[in-house]
């Protein structure tokens, strides 16, 4: 009977616990935004424009996240920052004769040490991690996209095994109203073999892409040039990093710190291929900047920025090199650069 008569008690006493539990922890857990809030409002609004400019362009940057500038700017603040940073529009145009395909890779310090024409290595700078891979014979790289564009596209893994390949990066953006976008339909330009796909009549686009003698060319050009550049395959993105041996001007590559992906060539016309993880505890991700010194360090005549964020992945052989920055998946685009 003293059993019977404890069991209302003790169950009072467990609501009570677990009440007390949750506002314990609701409590915590308001504190800390509080505490991130005041962060973020002394970085936003103290005396450093850099710390400033670095947050309101870090977030900008990807879809998911843009509204945090907002809790801190009006848009008219945000556009006066944003006026600092261009999209490369003041590159050079490409000069495939700095390209000489198959010259050698002796001068490059670089050891091919399987013998499968790629090669992998991890690069470090201030609060990044990235991962280079050099593929010594262009005519290995193509585009990959779904079967046709406009659906749901496919994750860099997919393409991979799609057009059975053995490796690949993301390429250019997508269409992605609010961050819900299902990666089917590509921003911009998208050439496949030799076919243009949605680009309007003389409209001048940011684009990177290879021409029928695998020469990576990058800058601003309308359909129109890309097919008398003989473009065979590319996609629209930006900015540009390195123009004919040189990096573009620090204003014109300004810009926040986040998950990169990037493509180059050397003059002997082997390929770059870079991703730069971000939003991680080890890697907060790079700069335009970061990703123009990394290139001009292996050698590239010309690169070019490409989609970045959780778009960022690059896989070889069996796995993905590095981490995915998004909590929810790995995400599905319309075009990606392989490796035949």
């Amino acid at each position: 009977m003293k059993t019977t008569e404890n069991r209302p008690a003790s169950g009072k006493r467990a609501l009570k616990f677990l009440g007390r539990t949750l506002t314990v922890v609701l409590v915590t857990a308001l504190l800390l935004v509080l505490a991130l809030y005041g962060v973020m409002f002394v970085l936003t609004k103290g005396p450093s424009p850099t710390a400033r400019d670095l947050f309101v362009m870090s977030v900008r940057e990807t879809s998911a996240m843009g509204w945090l500038a907002n809790l801190y700017f009006s848009d008219e603040e945000i556009a006066i920052i944003e006026a600092g940073k261009t999209a490369g529009a003041d590159a050079e145009e490409t000069d495939p004769s700095l390209v000489q395909v198959g010259t050698g890779t002796d001068d490059y310090g670089l050891t091919d040490d399987d013998g499968d024409g790629i090669i992998l290595e991890t690069v470090n700078g201030p609060g990044y991690v990235g991962y280079m891979m050099v593929v010594l014979d262009p005519s290995r790289i193509m585009l990959g996209t779904p079967s046709t564009f406009g659906g749901t596209g496919l994750t860099v893994e997919q393409m991979v095994k799609t057009y059975d390949c053995v490796a690949g990066i993301n390429g250019g953006g997508f269409y992605d109203p609010n961050g819900q976008g299902t990666g089917g339909i590509p921003e911009g330009m998208a050439i496949l073999d030799g076919r243009v796909y949605y680009a309007s009549e003389g409209t001048s686009y940011n684009f990177v892409g290879f021409d029928s003698n695998y020469i990576l060319h990058t800058g601003q050009m309308t359909a129109e040039e890309a097919t008398e550049k003989d473009i065979q395959f590319g996609c629209s993105f930006g900015p540009v990093l390195v123009s004919n041996g040189e990096p573009l001007d620090t204003t014109t590559l300004a810009s926040g710190v986040n998950p990169r992906t990037a493509i180059g060539q050397r003059a002997d016309g082997a390929v770059l291929l870079l991703v730069v993880d971000g939003r991680q505890a080890y890697s907060l991700g790079a700069t335009f900047s970061d990703l123009a010194d990394i290139m001009l360090e292996y050698g590239a005549v010309n690169a070019c920025n490409l989609d970045g964020g959780s778009s960022s992945m690059m896989w070889f052989e069996d796995g993905y090199v590095n981490r995915c920055a998004s909590v929810i998946g790995i995400r599905p685009i319309p075009t990606g650069f392989l490796v035949k």
